[in-house]
């Protein structure tokens, strides 16, 4: 199994971002994904920005993937999403169905190229669903967050895996990180400060990690960031390297967050080398300055916020 970054689904200043995706080129992970996934008016950096950044972490012997967003809303941006579909330098990841339907013209037009990846918000919850976005010309599925691994590995058995314009289907799934779990067409942060959507005053800037919601019970809920909603706390499949390979998988998304993360990619790393047990990362994951709790519910066919279970 090999490592994703997963895209920066928050805000950061240009300074912090770069920084990040320094740290990131120095790092273990063989596959980069970049973009804005969630929402157009985050414009501090522009398509040839990522193109650039894209460059620079190839160079350092990355594989890159420019993923769409996940809800389109406007025509300006599906005119970003065609510029994004229609460059072949680095594979695209489908954020929705618009995207699909650009990439699968462009495959049908032109069969050399590179095959795209289906993100984890298309929904794909069968066989046949997968077998009918592969035809369009993917090579890549990261499965929707709250599959169980078991699930996962019904739908693309690695014994009898589906296949693609490029061989099978490989498989990716979210192994840390807050869980995307909803869009909107509302932002939730500007609401949150009295403010309409178009007059935001990028207020999501001021929140590295989203913003944390809580029931009226005091407790940990969702993450609110700009139209995304999230989980409060952060799926963490570290202890399931078993299930994980029986299911298929062949790479393991880790979403970034504000502290720690570097930690995180070279823990998650160590485990898939086995040169650290499951039990000691755990550990120390729970020792670092993480946003949330740890959780790996929706990947044992529990509710997806029951806390990671130690290794037996």
């Amino acid at each position: 199994m090999q490592l994703t970054i997963g895209p920066l689904l928050y805000w950061w200043p240009r300074a912090a971002l770069m920084d990040f995706y320094a740290q990131v080129a120095e790092g273990p992970a063989q596959t980069v994904v970049l973009g804005e996934l969630v929402c157009s008016r985050r414009n501090e950096f522009k398509f040839d920005d990522w193109v650039a950044l894209g460059r620079e972490l190839a160079v350092a012997g990355k594989r890159v993937v420019l993923a769409t967003q996940a809800l389109v809303m406007s025509e300006a941006e599906l005119r970003s999403l065609r510029r994004l579909c229609e460059q072949d330098e680095f594979a695209v990841e489908a954020g929705d169905a618009s995207a699909l339907r650009v990439l699968a013209a462009a495959a049908a037009a032109d069969p050399s190229r590179q095959p795209f990846v289906l993100g984890p918000h298309i929904n794909i919850y069968n066989r046949a669903a997968l077998e009918e976005h592969a035809a369009l010309g993917a090579g890549h599925w990261v499965a929707p967050v709250e599959l169980a691994l078991d699930a996962v590995g019904a739908i693309n058995p690695p014994a009898e895996p589906v296949l693609g314009i490029d061989g099978p289907i490989r498989t990716e799934v979210f192994a840390f990180g807050r869980l995307p779990l909803a869009f909107s067409a509302r932002c939730f942060t500007a609401r949150h400060h009295r403010l309409s959507k178009d007059g935001c005053e990028f207020r999501c800037r001021d929140d590295a990690d989203g913003l944390l919601l809580q029931t009226t019970e005091g407790q940990p809920f969702l993450a609110l960031n700009g139209i995304q909603s999230q989980s409060a706390a952060l799926q963490c499949l570290i202890t399931q390297t078993g299930a994980l390979r029986r299911a298929g998988v062949s790479s393991l998304r880790l979403s970034p967050c504000g502290l720690g993360f570097a930690r995180v990619v070279e823990l998650f790393q160590a485990v898939l080398t086995q040169s650290l047990c499951a039990r000691e990362a755990l550990a120390e994951l729970r020792q670092l300055p993480l946003p949330g709790t740890l959780v790996d519910g929706f990947a044992r066919r529990h509710a997806g916020l029951e806390e990671v279970m130690d290794p037996a």
